[in-house]
């Protein structure tokens, strides 16, 4: 019982010590490093019209759906819209899993993928990658496999 004492100091310790740190040890950032330039450069700017359709042309060498070739849609509302109108093989809407992250896509935005599951229907199982960053953005294509419900007027 007679270190309850020490135990019961501790702490109040620990807490004046960090406190009594001097002030000078938190010094402003120094005036001779600047931000890197190309961060500065980059901010507000975006992805020009001709740079995003030189990115799709490349993208779209790749399947629909993969890392390479995200679907493109305009948030998780255009996501679960996306998926509302995807369809198997025989017409049926696929079971979907949950969503996940899936790292960096094509066009340098995280992105996420579902499992997709058409069961006996075909095809079979399926990881589809989304990139949601992409508002007004309404993708009328399916992935290889699957069709595509056509949007609402």
């Amino acid at each position: 019982m007679a270190h309850r004492p020490l135990k019961s100091l501790l702490i109040p310790l620990a807490v004046a010590a960090l406190l009594a740190a001097p002030a000078h040890a938190l010094k402003p950032p120094r005036e001779e490093s600047p931000t890197p330039r190309a961060l500065l450069d980059g901010v507000g700017m975006g992805t020009s019209d001709e740079e995003m359709a030189r990115e799709i042309a490349a993208a779209d060498r790749h399947p629909l759906g993969s890392r390479d070739n995200p679907i493109r849609v305009g948030g998780p509302d255009g996501e679960r819209a996306y998926l509302a109108r995807l369809r198997c093989a025989d017409s049926s809407a696929p079971a979907i899993g949950a969503r996940t992250a899936a790292g960096v896509g094509a066009f340098g935005s995280i992105v996420a993928s579902y499992l997709v599951d058409c069961g006996m229907a075909g095809p079979a199982k399926a990881e589809l990658v989304m990139d949601m960053y992409h508002e007004g953005h309404a993708e009328h294509r399916a992935p290889p496999g699957f069709t595509i419900k056509p949007l609402r007027p």
